[in-house]
């Protein structure tokens, strides 16, 4: 007898060859190789007692075989498709193809299928409509670059891969649709990191005569019922927490902060002005701030340990990271001397001001300071990099809960520290609050918009704003970003005269797909859940794209490429 593992996308029976049912299918089933495909015919019968295999969902049948066929040979695969193991993700993104037959790459688009299904369905009952729109529209300014497309029929002209779908949405506000949703793709040339890809696909929603509220209990709705239908094993909590920008960066040192664990940031630069310490000093006096988190319970760290999370900070723009040991657990803070302080600032820091510096952080005896100085802005990836690290260290992140939380409150302008131009934080698009409206003409970085972030466990899942709806404010927030009346009707003339025509108030959001499963798969990277990604180069292995085109192609755009 020959028994092989029938495996199809819906899983693995095992199917049994028995000379005395077919002799034939014996003599086929000893050609069989792994990865070959084959069509069998046969019964569907009980293990024999004994013989059953808990371990997959078919253990407790098997298939008594009475006709096969070798539909296709298979050459022998670079890695092991049948057992979850670690293999090189070139050798895995160029055989994509043998890649998504592992079981973990099927559930993973599985379960983005069960996504996008679940949203189809979830705004369908609440009335919106579908609408797709173009994928070759213009080009402007703002965000990030566009991949362009070349017209053969209008040489030198050329249209952009949409960014997102965000003029066109609102136009459809304006066109009176009220309510629509797509799921859009979306294209932005930059630089790629775990949860970003050169195209992605966005939940785009979009609605007339709302409020912010009325969005974001929308998405809340939304976010809840379907973790609940599709990971009913996940503890969520409702409702989900606000937090304004600021508070988000002074607790967190992110706008998108992992709240499952605490490790809070506190601002210790009034202390730090007061010791004998140059580094702190020298910041406080360039106007900058001194900031700080409490490792609980890492105090007896080595030296190895220290200079591994000086170079974490370093890798994230910090000039250097001061530790400062609170000795060993066991009593309060009122126990702690001056030996038990362990730091290269020691002899700059009066022990006082060290306990100070513990309470403000919430330490206890045993814990590690970890401080950062410098300008606010330059603290905070450094902190936010130590705070995610630590968490791991320490396993703080319970993996089986998921904490969403609103950040609101954005600033709409701020001012781009290289140029010294305004620039949208956002997008250009997005409506100030109504009472920092007369702040545009005097201090336009004080200006929070009427946008917001939708966060989980440290991802950013989505985000989006009330819009502008009259062309008089969008022209003045244009005119702050520097484009002239010209400019600003060479890009942006067919909205302003949308709005002219009566546009209603309208806002809306787009969501992340691949993050949204990319959370729920509890993977950390995007192109886990995606069939075919582009590498951390923006290359596809498995097409080899992108490439060289013939002469003659770009001859017919009207192309000619310039040597470098």
């Amino acid at each position: 007898m020959i028994f092989i593992d029938l495996r199809d996308r819906s899983g693995v029976v095992q199917a049994v060859f028995n000379p005395e049912i077919s002799a034939a299918c014996l003599k086929t089933a000893e050609e069989i190789r792994s990865e070959y495909v084959v069509q069998l015919t046969g019964k569907v019968d009980g293990r024999p007692s004994g013989t059953e295999n808990p371990k997959i969902p078919t253990g407790d049948v098997e298939v008594i075989i009475s006709d096969a066929a070798i539909l296709n040979t298979a050459n022998t695969p670079p890695f092991y498709i049948n057992e979850e193991s670690e293999v090189e993700e070139p050798v895995r993104l160029k055989y994509r193809y043998l890649d998504l037959r592992r079981q973990r790459m099927k559930e993973n688009l599985m379960l983005r299928h069960q996504v996008t299904r679940f949203m189809h369905d979830f705004l369908d009952a609440r009335g919106f409509i579908e609408v797709e729109t173009p994928i070759f529209v213009k080009s402007t300014p703002g965000g990030a670059r566009d991949y362009l497309v070349p017209s053969r029929v209008h040489p030198g002209s050329f249209y952009a891969l949409p960014q997102s779908p965000q003029q066109l949405k609102q136009l459809l506000m304006v066109g009176g649709l009220e309510k629509y949703y797509q799921l859009a793709r979306c294209f932005r040339d930059e630089d790629l990191r775990a949860d970003r890809q050169p195209e992605h696909t966005q939940l785009d929603v979009e609605m007339s005569f709302v409020t912010q509220e009325d969005v974001l209990q929308l998405i809340e709705e939304l976010f809840t019922s379907m973790v609940s239908v599709l990971k009913p094993e996940v503890k969520i909590i409702r409702p989900f927490p606000r937090l304004t920008y600021a508070e988000a960066i002074g607790r967190y040192a992110s706008d998108r902060p992992d709240l499952r664990y605490g490790l809070e940031i506190a601002d210790i630069t009034e202390i730090a002005a007061r010791t004998d310490f140059g580094v702190f000093k020298t910041a406080v006096a360039s106007g900058g701030k001194v900031r700080a988190m409490a490792a609980p319970g890492c105090g007896d760290y080595s030296r190895n340990q220290l200079e591994e999370l000086n170079q974490l900070a370093i890798s994230a723009g910090a000039k250097g990271l001061l530790t400062v040991s609170l000795g060993s657990p066991g009593g309060g803070l009122a126990d702690l001397t001056r030996d038990m302080v362990k730091s290269v600032a020691a002899k700059y820091l009066g022990l006082e001001q060290v306990k100070e510096i513990a309470a403000r952080c919430q330490a206890n005896k045993g814990d590690l300071l970890l401080i950062v100085a410098g300008e606010m802005e330059k603290t905070c990836p450094p902190l936010d990099s130590l705070r995610r690290e630590m968490a791991a260290r320490l396993k703080l992140a319970d993996p089986g809960v998921f904490i969403f939380a609103f950040i609101v409150d954005f600033p709409l302008i701020a001012r781009n520290r290289n140029t010294g131009c305004w620039e949208a934080v956002n997008n250009p698009f997005t409506h100030p609050r109504d009472e920092d409206i007369p702040l545009l003409d005097t201090e336009p970085d004080h200006v929070r918009g009427r946008n917001y972030d939708l966060v989980c466990n440290g991802w950013e899942l989505a985000t989006g704003s009330i819009r502008i709806h009259r062309s008089e404010l969008q022209r003045k927030i244009l005119r702050i970003l520097g484009y002239d009346n010209e400019l600003i009707n060479r890009y942006f003339g067919h909205m302003l005269e949308a709005f002219d025509f009566g546009a209603p108030p309208h806002g809306g959001f787009g969501a992340g797909i691949d993050r949204t499963a990319m959370v729920l798969a509890g993977e950390m990277n995007i192109r886990e859940v995606t069939a075919f990604p582009k590498n951390q180069a923006a290359v596809d292995l498995t097409l080899g794209a992108p490439s060289p085109v013939t002469e003659e192609q770009l001859k017919e755009l009207h192309i000619r490429l310039r040597e470098e």
